[in-house]
């Protein structure tokens, strides 16, 4: 039987060359067909028999759809074809967008951050995404093109539970859309895993703090999203609530470590890791990022000083 589960069930291939046809393709099969990106996770799940699709509509002649552009007055605009490497070599992303090159920077191996997209790893759904977190704190949105038109959606509306997003049958996401930072904020991502590399995250943190000006420690803004920490990432609101507008004192930095911790709502039955150590470490993740942006947002004033 294992044997027989490393054999991809049989299927259909299709190779659009423009997003309307992919589109048009995928709503003739409707739900008995999906799209191919980099294919790291959907190969992986045909093979165990988790997805069994008639039809696989590969996107990779869909040149439009692999890129990187930053504008200093729009942000940064990433295609869903994007692979992770390209995240990672990009320079432009590693000093303006430091936590997306943290997050891919540290998945899978390097073959696999090859293969892989960025749009892949959202679309997914898994809870444990690495590029999750940081787009959730970086407040992206997320073009969605289908044969009734495009929309744009807020990041924190896009997944609906494990490995289920909104998207229909039929649609593509295209890109990705990030904002400039604002002036004086910084964010950290932090991952929990049992090695070092090419292990999934047992719980993933992002922190992103604003402060009022240069020279206070008050928090403007903050915001704190959490992975493989509930069905689905998930933004720590209440958490967020305690650090905004408040000095980031210790005692105000730990109360939101313990609101983020009280806030998620990890899987008791999981395998990988108990819920109480899960739990412990989203309260000890969360005063760690918080801690690193800070001291990430004093040496950038030193800098400047």
């Amino acid at each position: 039987m294992s044997l027989y589960l490393r054999r991809l069930p049989k299927f259909e291939y299709l190779a659009p060359n423009s997003i309307k046809e992919a589109c048009s393709m995928a709503n003739r099969y409707k739900e008995d067909s999906k799209f191919l990106a980099g294919g790291t996770d959907l190969l992986v799940q045909m093979k165990n028999r988790q997805e069994i699709p008639k039809l696989i509509i590969a996107l990779k002649n869909i040149l439009e759809l692999d890129f990187i552009k930053y504008d200093k007055s729009s942000g940064l605009r990433i295609g869903a074809l994007t692979t992770l490497q390209s995240i990672v070599n990009s320079q432009m992303i590693k000093e303006k967008y430091n936590i997306l090159y943290e997050a891919t920077n540290n998945m899978a191996s390097l073959q696999i951050r090859n293969l892989g997209t960025i749009g892949g790893n959202i679309c997914n759904g898994a809870p444990s995404a690495d590029t999750a977190p940081p787009l959730l704190v970086l407040n992206a949105k997320l073009k969605l093109v289908s044969m009734e038109g495009e929309q744009i959606v807020p990041i924190e509306e896009f997944f609906r539970g494990p490995f289920q997003t909104i998207l229909s049958s039929n649609t593509i996401l295209t890109e990705i859309i990030i904002d400039n930072p604002p002036p004086v904020s910084s964010s950290t991502y932090i991952k929990h895993t049992l090695r070092n590399a090419m292990d999934l995250a047992r719980v993933g943190v992002a922190v992103f703090i604003k402060l009022s000006s240069a020279n206070n420690r008050k928090c403007e803004d903050a915001r704190i999203a959490l992975g493989a920490c509930a069905p689905i990432p998930m933004r720590a609101k209440k958490a967020e609530e305690i650090l905004r507008g408040h000095p980031l004192s210790d005692e105000n930095v730990q109360k939101a470590s313990q609101a983020a911790s009280d806030e998620s709502d990890p899987r008791v039955d999981s395998f990988r890791t108990p819920f109480e150590y899960r739990k412990e470490m989203i309260k000890v993740l969360t005063s760690k990022a918080i801690k690193e942006t800070c001291t990430i947002l004093a040496k950038d004033k030193g800098d400047k000083q």
